[in-house]
């Protein structure tokens, strides 16, 4: 019993650290360009999580990747590369607060291409939960002033959630393969990935402390955040461990109300209860379906 508390405390404290990510990186957006900002982030994750993993003995030497990975591998670099770039992006142009809970259609673009790519199963509990999500990111997503528009800065947010829904398949596909591998190849590669093409496009590189405290955030929100994750799904399994991790958009979204004191409108309250419910079912159903 302790165990399974310890690792129910590892996955909250797994989502918490993600959710710092959101608001933190919205302060930063104001002097670090946004593809340079995707780059330290994940370089800051990659760096730091083969330092953590070599002090706590965490390599495993067996199961490596294999030729025939390749394509999954090559596929989850390119993916990581392009969704936060698209997310910081679309942060600079929304509040952190509707951009945090956006980031839960993930689960929908997951489950989504999970059925046409793999043909899983969604269930029909899975499906009401799916639509509720995309009803509440409708709601976030849409300019109600002068007739009803779709704001630049939320699509760039579910193009980068769609991004990260085919990712997740890919690396779904690697799952069984070395751990650390796997989180090397995600930080380092598709962190060194950003910041040349933000070389290409000419991104003024913002100084060395900024980039210090991009890495920094990066190392906590993606790196330990992984971190505990894996920590905690060792105890719980993958199922129960996602369902607690579906936490972190909303508690993302209450630390961008208080660090940034964002306005509270009535269509975000709206959204936001919509959200809440459709991502309850979706965590219902992930304990069920355990």
């Amino acid at each position: 019993m302790g165990n399974k508390l310890h690792a129910v405390f590892l996955a909250f404290l797994a989502a918490v650290f993600y959710a710092i990510n959101t608001p933190l990186s919205k302060i930063l957006l104001d002097e670090v360009p946004a593809t340079y900002m995707a780059g330290f982030l994940y370089l800051g994750a990659g760096i730091g999580m083969s330092v953590l993993f070599g002090a706590t003995g965490s390599y495993q030497a067996d199961n490596k990747l294999v030729k025939s990975d390749l394509p999954y591998v090559l596929g989850m670099v390119l993916l990581d590369i392009a969704a936060p770039i698209l997310l910081m992006l679309g942060l600079k142009m929304s509040s952190a607060s509707e951009v945090a809970l956006l980031n839960n259609f993930e689960i929908v673009a997951t489950a989504l291409i999970a059925l046409l790519l793999f043909q899983e199963k969604i269930s029909k509990r899975l499906w009401c939960g799916i639509g509720f999500i995309v009803l509440a990111s409708v709601l976030l997503s849409v300019d109600m002033g002068e007739g009803i528009t779709f704001q630049t800065g939320s699509l760039f947010v579910l193009a980068a959630t769609c991004c990260w829904g085919l990712e997740n398949n890919c690396t779904r596909r690697i799952s069984e393969r070395n751990t650390y591998q796997i989180v090397m190849i995600k930080g380092l590669c598709s962190g060194m990935g950003s910041i040349l093409i933000a070389i290409a496009v000419g991104e003024m590189f913002p100084g060395f402390g900024r980039m210090i405290a991009a890495m920094v955030l990066g190392f906590v929100a993606y790196g330990m955040s992984i971190f505990f994750y894996i920590r905690a799904q060792k105890e719980l399994g993958a199922a129960k461990t996602s369902a607690y991790y579906a936490v972190a958009p909303f508690v993302g979204a209450l630390m961008s109300f208080i660090i940034l004191r964002e306005p509270f409108s009535s269509n975000y309250f709206v959204a936001g209860m919509v959200m809440i419910i459709g991502s309850v079912i979706v965590g219902y159903d992930t304990l069920a379906g355990r």
